[in-house]
């Protein structure tokens, strides 16, 4: 059967929505505390659960790509952020650290890469969000990466861009049909191979393959690739690390993957999202279980007010006309 980009598309910004809204009740928490408190979680566990500024910020990223195409970058992010995300109507709930530290600095007027120089550079706040760079780049892993380097600078440094990048290389080289083995060997040529992001991916993938099923992976994921003494759960390559060993745990079906995610613990939502992101470029959106799929609709805003009406679906066939039209050049 072929999916088709469209299909593809649809699969990695829905599956990045689903992820995050699953992951939702269990951020910030141990796998130990998970399945103390809720055994293993398999579905969503409340009836208002929604997804969170992950995948506003993903719709962000897709608008930015909207409305200035292939030309994407530092400035015009920067210029975005000025216009839309620092605006007296925006209160920016739920943003994490590096995008406040970031929103501070455009503030006191400094620029990227300026401005995403700052003590929470290392956060997990691009890789959450650049499926939308990810789409449009289909099968170009380099430009991919070069477009999340270029958002990543406004917020974020080192390790912090180096984490978006290989997210974003991953999601266009499973968006062209890559094999597992592929998408992780192209998406990692596009860091440092000594960078703390690598080495954090190349654990957690050989954690994941060597288990015969996901949740025979999640102790030793769980154990060796988060840094745990750090109190926060929002480090750039613990989260990607964990996300690709979920995915490799899982052979990237998308179901197991997703829930790997929510279950292995710390910064779950991002974890889960960036599964979902990558298994649904994969597979394509008939991969997400209608009950999950059924879920997801228009932004509410509660992050960045700019989404607010936007539809996953309708911005995902919006990209993937924009992976179309940048594939035929």
């Amino acid at each position: 059967m072929v999916i088709t980009l469209q299909q593809r598309a649809r699969g990695a910004l829905a599956g990045l929505a689903v992820g995050d809204a699953l992951g939702g009740p269990t951020e910030g928490k141990t796998a130990a505390d998970i399945q103390r408190l809720w055994g293993t979680v398999t579905d969503f566990l409340s009836d208002n659960q929604k997804w969170s500024d992950d995948t506003e910020y993903a719709l962000f990223c897709a608008r930015m790509l909207l409305q200035y195409g292939r030309g994407l970058s530092s400035e015009n992010v920067a210029e975005a952020y000025m216009r839309d995300i620092i605006h007296g109507a925006n209160e920016f709930k739920g943003a994490g650290f590096s995008e406040i530290m970031a929103i501070n600095n455009l503030r006191a007027g400094l620029r990227p890469p300026a401005s995403g120089q700052h003590l929470h550079s290392w956060s997990d706040g691009l890789a959450m969000r650049v499926a939308p760079y990810g789409i449009v780049a289909a099968g170009d892993c380099a430009f991919a990466a070069h477009l999340a380097a270029e958002d990543g600078s406004v917020t974020q440094h080192g390790e912090g861009i180096f984490s978006g990048q290989v997210v974003a290389a991953a999601i266009a080289a499973a968006m062209d049909n890559a094999a597992l083995d592929d998408i992780i060997r192209l998406s990692l040529q596009t860091i440092p191979g000594d960078s703390w992001t690598a080495r954090s991916i190349t654990c957690a993938v050989n954690i994941g393959l060597s288990a015969s099923t996901v949740w025979d992976a999640i102790p030793r994921l769980a154990h060796e690739i988060p840094c745990s003494a750090y109190y926060w759960s929002d480090l750039g390559p613990e989260a990607v690390g964990l996300a690709f060993g979920v995915v490799a745990a899982s052979r990237s079906d998308f179901h197991d993957a997703v829930l790997g995610g929510v279950n292995v613990g710390r910064d779950t939502d991002t974890v889960a999202a960036i599964a979902g992101a990558v298994c649904g470029a994969m597979h394509g959106v008939d991969a997400i279980p209608d009950r999950w799929l059924s879920r997801m609709g228009r932004a509410e805003g509660r992050c960045i007010r700019t989404v607010n009406g936007m539809d996953i679906i309708e911005t995902a066939d919006a990209l993937a006309v924009l992976a179309e039209e940048w594939k035929s050049r």
